[in-house]
């Protein structure tokens, strides 16, 4: 079955194959490109709306009248990202059953409420802790656009051009992590520190244009519909939850130092606002950069390898952050912080790649034993993306877990982040750890595994 042309009213495209290389270079290139350009857009506001609280804690003092201290601060931070990570897997789902563009317009349209609330109870003095705690959980809606959009553009793209067009898909989203932060610089540059209402205030009129984007130019596609029980499925295989565990350690990693580094430099170092924000946006905007090359590493050198020495080299960074704070070196410590942000991208891009190549081997051996070519490929797509959506839901806890230390290390009678960095080292330990035995050293090699000749088209794997 040829694919249709889609049409702008956003009907459903049946029987698209990006595998049809004819089709693909005809109609379908030019559809998958537009839809991934408005889906990086609507993703990166959603990352900078699930991220702002980051920056509007640093404006929070007594010369505004929101004089909380830091341990209340962080469990601020925390609560979006909680959130967030919880949604991320029913975000996914929802691609599945009302489609891409149309959940793509509703997950952009309802950011304007923790945008809107943000807007108005970040200026009022003597708002108690509780309702910033509410109104940071609705900001949690950003963080799942990152599963459902994912999972939108894994369809419109062929296997061989999938793994840039999620990089860029996943980098230009954690671009807003990094694009906040340098609105709410901005602001306090421009307004001073008593104006946090107008980093809210930005993002309203671009989560409209975004919303209207996603109506206009983006397309629901059959083939993203997934096979009941997918999810069960992936569950009860051993690499979702070993992959979840590294992902806690790259992503998890990446957005908890995101949402925690302007407020980590204000309380070790006594920052202003406008010192902590001059610096905060490097970590993550590099983080961000660093994610796709992390990916077209893992297609030549194997995923398995570059997330193990992404570990090591996170390991060391974290070394280094201990040292420059016990030596109280701000030069040291931005420094090992922003050696640790590239380390992460990295480590997301390889640990997303060894997914859909740990699948593909499974199903190699499975021919191999005399299984049935097609059926297996397509339990090896079916998986992958169940786990990538399991991953992404799991890896995003790990930030609570960062922003949590952070607030007990700072909470305790040393006020230092050190014992929080000690948890970490040791997490990072664990991961080499476990890259090395379960990845490296047994049969199963994290390497990129070509798609046979005979394997499905996507439209196909999805119905199988």
């Amino acid at each position: 079955m040829t694919a249709r042309a889609p049409a702008r009213s956003g009907r459903w495209i049946e029987g698209w194959n990006p595998e049809d290389e004819q089709f693909w270079e005809s109609t379908g290139r030019r559809v998958a490109r537009r839809n991934l350009i408005f889906s990086i857009v609507s993703e990166h506001i959603g990352f900078s709306v699930w991220s702002i609280w980051s920056v509007l804690v640093l404006f929070m003092s007594p010369e505004i009248g929101l004089p909380f201290t830091a341990a209340e601060k962080f469990l601020l931070v925390v609560t979006p990202n909680l959130v967030g990570a919880v949604l991320r897997l029913p975000y996914a789902a929802a691609v599945t059953r009302f489609g891409g563009r149309n959940w793509t317009i509703f997950s952009s349209a309802v950011l304007l409420v923790p945008a809107a609330l943000a807007c108005y109870f970040v200026q009022q003095p003597g708002t108690p802790l509780w309702v910033f705690l509410l109104i940071g959980a609705t900001a949690g809606v950003g963080g799942g656009n990152f599963s459902s959009s994912m999972t939108n553009i894994t369809i419109f793209f062929p296997q061989r051009h999938q793994g840039w067009a999620l990089g860029l898909n996943a980098g230009g989203g954690n671009l807003g992590v990094a694009a906040v932060q340098v609105v709410g610089l901005l602001v306090i540059a421009a307004a001073g520190s008593t104006s946090p209402a107008y980093v809210a205030a930005i993002y309203l009129p671009l989560i409209v244009v975004a919303a209207v984007c996603a109506a206009l130019f983006m397309d629901n596609v059959d083939a993203v519909r997934a096979r009941p029980g997918a999810l069960r499925e992936a569950a009860a295989n051993k690499h979702t939850w070993w992959i979840s565990l590294l992902y806690i350690g790259t992503f998890g990693s990446f957005i908890g130092y995101s949402f925690a580094f302007g407020l980590v430099l204000q309380t070790e170092f006594d920052f202003t606002p406008l010192q902590a924000a001059s610096w905060t946006f490097l970590g993550p905007l590099l983080g961000s950069v660093s994610r796709p090359v992390g990916g077209w590493m893992s297609d030549r050198l194997g995923g398995g390898r570059v997330t193990l020495w992404a570990f090591v080299g996170m390991t060391a960074g974290t070394a280094a952050l201990l040292l420059a704070s016990s030596r109280g070196s701000f030069a040291g410590y931005v420094a090992a912080f922003i050696v640790l942000f590239v380390l992460t991208g990295i480590g997301n891009g390889s640990t997303y790649k060894m997914i859909p190549a740990i699948f593909a081997k499974e199903a190699e051996d499975e021919v191999t034993d005399g299984g049935e070519a097609v059926a297996a490929f397509a339990r090896a797509r079916r998986l992958s993306g169940a786990v990538i959506g399991i991953a992404g839901a799991v890896g995003a806890l790990g930030g609570v877990g960062i922003n949590m230390a952070f607030r007990a290390s700072y909470g305790s009678e040393a006020a230092s982040g050190d014992a929080a960095l000690m948890v970490f080292l040791g997490y990072y330990v664990l991961c080499v750890l476990v890259t090395w035995a379960v990845y490296l050293r047994g049969a199963l090699k994290s390497t990129p595994v070509p798609q046979p000749a005979s394997a499905p088209s996507k439209a196909e794997a999805t119905r199988a």
